[in-house]
């Protein structure tokens, strides 16, 4: 008989990392089409493994971490089928100490879909929404994602939105269909605006505006911004300027697990020229506050 799973100890942790994808699920079906998924690996330059959830969360135990997980809903743009939220919560539940587990619903799905996200954060402890605006097909401030966003501003959890450049459909004939313009961080300074209690996280160093977003960053005090998807060696100037000063509470550890590892993202992390007592911030305590894991812990 396994041991049961612990709950999540914050005291305990070294980081979170508010950025990690579930590739597969337990019949073996992968997130995202095979044209895609290939494209993705060579822009990153990484083989691509899709490893379970059970896996990921050994994985993240082992180095005292915690990670957000979530898979991308994409059915209405490509006719794939999306990977069982369900599932992501029930093996988050079963291994609470170091999976903290985000919903994706297409926003296509409507009125629907935000009846289903509902339930997913009532029912099943989903803790936040992941959207994906150019995979998706949707721009963040068309008014399609707002009935899911009325719920997570209702239910108090975080909406993370993709922004800048992706490496998915990278390199395939118009770049697989996916639109960049429709991943500009500017465009989440009207949900900002719209939904001024919800907390949004601005995934990535945003290529080709980053200065965008680090003025909607600092313009509207909800919204934050995680590091994921590049190696922190990478990082322009202005972001690494802005999470020294301005930013430092809220910036946020994030890899792109498993295309890029929180070890490789550490380890150049290190050598980057953060600021002592900005470092534990931008590696755990904003995650903390962004998330609202002591409202959660205080609350079970």
């Amino acid at each position: 008989m396994s041991t049961p799973a612990r709950k999540l100890d914050i005291a305990s942790l070294e980081a979170i990392d508010v950025h990690a994808h579930v590739e597969i699920d337990s019949h073996g079906h992968l997130s995202l089409p095979d044209d895609l998924v290939a494209a993705s690996a060579k822009y990153f330059a990484a083989d691509h493994r899709a490893p379970t959830l059970a896996e990921t969360a050994a994985y993240y135990r082992e180095r005292k971490t915690a990670a957000v997980v979530f898979t991308v809903d994409i059915e209405a743009a490509t006719g794939h089928t999306a990977l069982s939220n369900e599932e992501i919560a029930q093996a988050a539940s079963e291994h609470p100490d170091a999976l903290i587990p985000f919903a994706s619903v297409d926003p296509a799905k409507g009125v629907a879909g935000a009846r289903r996200f509902r339930s997913l954060v009532e029912r099943h402890g989903m803790r936040g929404i992941k959207f994906h605006p150019s995979i998706q097909g949707f721009a963040p401030n068309d008014r399609t994602a707002y009935p899911l966003l009325e719920v997570a501003q209702e239910l108090g959890v975080p909406a993370l939105f993709h922004t800048g450049q992706t490496g998915i459909g990278a390199g395939l004939p118009g770049g697989g269909g996916i639109r960049l313009g429709l991943s500009n961080p500017m465009l989440l300074d009207d949900v900002a605006v719209d939904f001024p209690e919800l907390t949004i996280i601005m995934a990535h160093p945003s290529f080709p505006w980053q200065d965008e977003a680090l003025a909607v960053a600092t313009h509207k005090p909800k919204v934050y911004i995680d590091l994921s998807g590049w190696s922190p060696k990478y990082f322009p100037p202005q972001l690494v300027h802005y999470a020294n000063t301005l930013l430092q509470d809220k910036v946020l550890f994030g890899s792109d697990y498993p295309l890029i590892t929180p070890d490789r993202w550490r380890a150049d992390f290190a050598k980057l020229d953060i600021k002592d007592h900005v470092r534990p911030k931008i590696l755990k305590a904003n995650a903390v506050r962004a998330l609202g894991l002591l409202d959660q812990e205080e609350s079970g």
